[in-house]
């Protein structure tokens, strides 16, 4: 049984200290290769970094809405230079980005720019993205439908939502949802909502470690291993085997990101 853990960021100051033992652990839970998405320039750089050094781990390069800044247009420039680094490991997708009103809209107008201008970055270089969304489904899909015949696909990351808000997500051929903890919460309707609105090959695994760990390990760091729960809670919502879920939700993983079976199989050492 592979695992893949979509969106983890291992790169984080909260693994400073122990995370070659993390990614040993994820290994060792079956949770072969690990996404690693940026947020920022400065973490751009760094994941390209980390990257290179753990062949388990796969690198994002973006700019995330939270980031967006008075200088978005000079860090979206430079990070748009790591797309295609001369000589290293290449991003294997434009994340994390999208749009956040959750706790501000003082830059409203400037992610939804830094955002469209991630987009047309995915049509030109044909890698995927990695998408954040929070109080802002209507003024995103509203930007990718402007795209949709051109993009490559993606993952739309922590979805939550109803079956409408599903549907309206999955219109856009070659993008999946990116589930995580949240399924495993006494409360979180998405046991009942994902078997009847999202067939399973449109749903990838992810931890978002360190935040938002699942039961039952629910308020303490969270770490890539730990989406050996997610996919177990996913079986019981389908009622298949953990082995179907570990099978299609890797496979949807390695076409969405545009990876072979071979590249996630066994680069442990």
């Amino acid at each position: 049984m592979i695992l893949i853990d979509t969106h983890a960021h291992i790169d984080g100051e909260e693994f400073q200290d122990d995370r070659e033992q993390v990614i040993g652990r994820a290994y060792a839970a079956s949770v072969n290769s690990q996404f690693v998405p940026a947020i920022d320039l400065l973490s751009s750089r760094r994941i390209l970094q980390l990257c290179n050094d753990n062949p388990n781990l796969y690198p994002m390069v973006g700019l995330h809405p939270e980031e967006v800044k008075a200088d978005w247009r000079d860090q979206l420039a430079q990070i748009h230079s790591l797309l295609r680094p001369t000589s290293g490991r290449q991003p294997i997708a434009i994340g994390e980005v999208g749009l956040d009103f959750y706790w501000s809209r003082e830059f409203e107008e400037e992610q939804k720019e830094a955002f469209e201008e991630q987009v047309r970055w995915s049509v030109e270089t044909r890698l995927p993205l990695m998408i954040h969304c929070r109080k802002a489904q209507n003024e995103m899909v509203h930007i990718l439908k402007r795209y949709a015949r051109e993009l490559p696909g993606g993952v739309f990351h922590c979805f939550t939502g109803n079956a409408i808000e599903a549907a309206e997500l999955l219109q856009f051929d070659g993008f999946v949802l990116g589930i995580g903890g949240v399924l495993t919460f006494k409360k979180s309707p998405l046991p009942e909502v994902l078997p009847k609105s999202v067939p399973l090959s449109r749903i990838v695994l992810e931890t978002d470690s360190p935040y938002m760990a699942p039961v039952p390990k629910r308020g303490q760091r969270n770490e890539p291993a730990y989406v050996a729960y997610v996919a177990q809670r996913l079986a019981e919502a389908y009622g298949v085997s953990v082995e179907e879920v570990a099978r299609q939700t890797t496979e949807t993983a390695l076409r969405t990101f545009n990876l072979s079976a071979s590249a996630t199989a066994s680069q442990h050492s």
